[in-house]
C-alpha cells in the first residue's frame, strides 16, 4: 500500500509495524475487552516524524489512533471495528527528559515518557511529579494527560490537569502547536492546553509536556486503618483533614471483597490488620519536615480516632518496606481483578461528604438487577473518587446470556445513583467507547454541542480517534437543533 511505502521511507522499515505478530499488543486493551485491527503501527522518534505522520494519514483520508502505555479501562486507546483501520502512532520511542528546572520546579518531557521514569527524575533532582497511579511503571505522560489521570495524590496535588504547565501537540492537519509554556501565569488569551488535555487524542497528538513539579517530601508516614464503614471512614477523613492540613497527601478506600482478592490472586501482598472483614483505609501524611514529627502527629490522629470508635484498629509503617508494601496492595487492584474475574468498572465521583449514600444506594441499586451480587470498592475517597465494581466470577459471566445489555443496566443503574448525588459518571478514566453512552444519557444537549463545536473546529474530517468521547449526533431535528442519538458502540 502506498501510505505504509511512505511511512517506511519517511521513518524506516522496523518503524512500521503490519504483521498480526508485532501488533498484537497493540490492538487490544490490556485486559482483553476490545480488539480490532489496525492498517498498522508507526513508531515515530520525534516530533517532526509524528507531524509528517499525520500529513501522510490527513492526504490519504486515513483515521490516526494515538497511543500511549495502552493502559486505558474504557476502550480509549485501541482500534475500533466500527470505520477504516486506523494508523496507530505510538510514541514508545520518544521517552527523553528533555529538561528539568528545579528553581522554577518544572521539568519538560517527550510525551511517550514512562510515568515512573518521570518521577525517578524528578526525584533525582530533589523533586517531586504528584501523579501517582497503579500502571505507573508502563502507562505513557502522553497517555495521562489525553485522559487526565488523576491517581493517589489528587487530594493534596490535583490531577494531571493541575500539573501541567506547557503542551507540545501535533495538530490533525500535520502543523506543530509549541505551547510549552514553564509559566505560572500567562494570560494572553484561552489557554488552549486545557483544551487538549482530558481530549483523548481526538483533537491532537500531545507530543510533549512541560510538567508542574513540587518540593519532594523528606518525612512520611503511612497508616492501614481498619473501619466499621464508610461513614465512620469519612469521620476519619475528617478528623485528619482538621489536624494535618495539606500534609495528608492520600486517603484511599476499600472493601474487604477488594482486598480479599489482591491477597488471593497477587503474590507477596498481604493484609496489615488482622481482620480483613469490614472496611480498609490507606492513609498517608507527608511534608518536608521531621520524620519524627510526623509520626507523632499520625500517632496522634490515630488515638484520638480509637478512643472516638472511628476506626477498630490500624498498623502505622515502621520503615520503608513497610510502607511500600501498604502501598503494593493499593496499587495490586487492577491486576487482582483482572485475574479474579470480570468486573464492571465504574469511575464515579461524588461530593466528598456524600460517598457513603452513594456506596449504599448503588448497591441497593445493582442488587435489584442482579440480587446478592459481590461488590468490589477501592476510592480514593479524599476527592470523592469511588470505583465502585459489581464482580462476576469468570463462570457466572460466561453464563449471562446478554452480557451487553446487563452491563448496560449496571451501569447506568450506579450512574444513575450518582447523579442523583450531583456526581459525576467519569472521574479518571475517561469515556473512551465504553462511555459514549453516557455522554449522550447524562451530558447536557447545548454541551455536547459545545464540544462537538471544537472537535470540528480542530478536527474538520474526523480522523483523530473516531468514535471516542462524543456519541454520535442524530440529524437536527425541527424541534431541536441538538438532538442527541442514543447509541453508543459496545
Amino acid at each position: 500500500m502506498a501510505l505504509i511505502e511512505a511511512f517506511k521511507r519517511l521513518l524506516g522499515d522496523a518503524a512500521v509495524l503490519t504483521q498480526e505478530e508485532d501488533l498484537a499488543g497493540l490492538i487490544e486493551d490490556w485486559r482483553g475487552r476490545y480488539r480490532a485491527p489496525a492498517l498498522c503501527a508507526v513508531l515515530p522518534a520525534n516530533t517532526q516524524q509524528v507531524a509528517a505522520v499525520v500529513r501522510l494519514c490527513a492526504e490519504h483520508g486515513v483515521p490516526v489512533l494515538p497511543q500511549g502505555g495502552n493502559t486505558s479501562l474504557c476502550g480509549g486507546a485501541v482500534p475500533s471495528a466500527q470505520g477504516k483501520p486506523p494508523v496507530i502512532v505510538a510514541l514508545t520511542r520518544m521517552r527523553r527528559i528533555r529538561s528539568i528546572d528545579p528553581v522554577n520546579n518544572t521539568m519538560e518531557v517527550d510525551a511517550g515518557c514512562v510515568l515512573a521514569a518521570i518521577q525517578e527524575a524528578a526525584a533525582a533532582a530533589g523533586r517531586l511529579y504528584p501523579v501517582s497511579l497503579g500502571a505507573e511503571g508502563s502507562c505513557q505522560i502522553g497517555g495521562n494527560i489525553g485522559t487526565n489521570a488523576g491517581g493517589t495524590g489528587v487530594l493534596r496535588y490535583g490531577n494531571t490537569r493541575d500539573n501541567v504547565l506547557g503542551l507540545e501537540v501535533v495538530l490533525p492537519d500535520g502543523s506543530i502547536w509549541d505551547g510549552l509554556y514553564a509559566l505560572r501565569k500567562n494570560n494572553t488569551g484561552y489557554d488552549l492546553k486545557h483544551l487538549f488535555i482530558g481530549s483523548e487524542g481526538t483533537l491532537g497528538i500531545v507530543t510533549g509536556a512541560v510538567l508542574k513539579l513540587h518540593p519532594l517530601p523528606t518525612a512520611e508516614a503511612v497508616a492501614w486503618l481498619a473501619v466499621d464503614d464508610p461513614q465512620r471512614a469519612l469521620e476519619v477523613l475528617g478528623l485528619f483533614q482538621a489536624t494535618c492540613s495539606s500534609r495528608l497527601s492520600a486517603f484511599e478506600l476499600m472493601n474487604s471483597d477488594q482486598v480479599r482478592l489482591v491477597l488471593e490472586q497477587v503474590p507477596g501482598r498481604r493484609c496489615p490488620v488482622a481482620r480483613i472483614e469490614g472496611w480498609h483505609v490507606l492513609v498517608e501524611l507527608s511534608d518536608t519536615g521531621e520524620a519524627q514529627e510526623l509520626a507523632a502527629t499520625m500517632q496522634a490522629v490515630l488515638e484520638r480516632a480509637l478512643e472516638s470508635g472511628l476506626i477498630s484498629d490500624a498498623v502505622v509503617a515502621s520503615s520503608e518496606a513497610q510502607r511500600k508494601a501498604m502501598w503494593l496492595v493499593r496499587h495490586s487492584v487492577s491486576e487482582a481483578n483482572k485475574k479474579a474475574g470480570v468486573g464492571l468498572t465504574s469511575d464515579t465521583a461524588v461530593p466528598v461528604s456524600a460517598v457513603p449514600a452513594f456506596i449504599e444506594q448503588a448497591t441497593a441499586a445493582v442488587r435489584a438487577i442482579v440480587p446478592e451480587l459481590p461488590m468490589v470498592v477501592v476510592g480514593h475517597m479524599g476527592d470523592g473518587n469511588v470505583h465502585f465494581i459489581p464482580f462476576f466470577s469468570f463462570d457466572a459471566w460466561n453464563a449471562v446470556a446478554d452480557r451487553d445489555g446487563l452491563a448496560e443496566r449496571i451501569r447506568q443503574a450506579i450512574n444513575d445513583v450518582a447523579t442523583s448525588l450531583r456526581g459525576t459518571f467519569s472521574a479518571e478514566h475517561g469515556i473512551g467507547r465504553t462511555l459514549t453512552g453516557e455522554m449522550s444519557r447524562y451530558k447536557p444537549p447545548v454541551e455536547l454541542a459545545l464540544m462537538r463545536a471544537v472537535k470540528q473546529a480542530f478536527d474538520p474530517l474526523g480522523l483523530f480517534n473516531p468514535g471516542r468521547v462524543l456519541p454520535q449526533a442524530a440529524t437536527p431535528s425541527a424541534s431541536s437543533s441538538h438532538a442527541i442519538n442514543s447509541q453508543r458502540e459496545t
